[in-house]
């Protein structure tokens, strides 16, 4: 690979994690052909790009970065890394992963993953990362979590509509018979 080459992949790459406030970095070693296309599949199923690069190259990329520091990457790009990105759900690369593990027990291994510049380090936090909400999901809990009152008002209105009629029927039928 010539020189100028690298530069167009650096600056390609470069782009794509200034576009991307979620990318994630695994290492997919020890994976076949196969199971790397697989795994490619599943991530363009989730709306996820995933493609593998030289760890350089990734990590001149981030050095590039204006106004984030990554610096805390560069000791886990070794061996074979790909980079997963994502622009919606900071957790749906995490939750592919998590659902890819299932069948190859633990591989593609999470390295690192940045979601809005924050930094995680190492597969252990994978549960956690796909556990998180999404902004769509928080938003809709928040939403519920607003409605809830007013659903609890009406519905109390409501039924104390039937309880007054009730009342009024009773009282009426009384006055009748006497």
């Amino acid at each position: 690979m010539t020189r100028e080459e690298k530069e167009l992949i650096i600056e390609e790459l470069k782009g794509k994690f200034a576009e991307n406030a979620h990318f994630y970095i695994t290492d997919a070693s020890g994976l076949t052909v196969a199971q790397v296309n697989a795994f490619r599949r599943l991530c363009f199923k989730s709306g996820i790009e995933y493609r593998v690069y030289k760890n350089t190259l990734i990590q001149k990329a981030l050095e590039k970065q204006e106004g984030k520091d990554f610096s805390p990457v560069f000791d886990v790009l070794k061996g074979f890394s790909g980079v997963m990105f994502s622009k919606e759900a900071g957790n749906a690369p995490a939750k592919v992963l998590k659902e890819y593990h299932k069948k190859l027990d633990g591989r593609p291994a999470l390295k690192a993953a940045s979601i809005n510049a924050d930094l995680f380090i190492g597969a252990d936090n994978l549960t956690m990362l796909s556990e998180l909400k999404s902004k769509n999901e928080l938003i809709g809990d928040v939403i519920a979590l607003l409605q809830s009152p007013a659903k609890n008002v009406i519905s109390a209105l409501q039924s104390g509509k039937n309880t007054i009629g009730g009342l009024m029927k009773t009282l009426e039928e009384r006055a009748a018979k006497q």
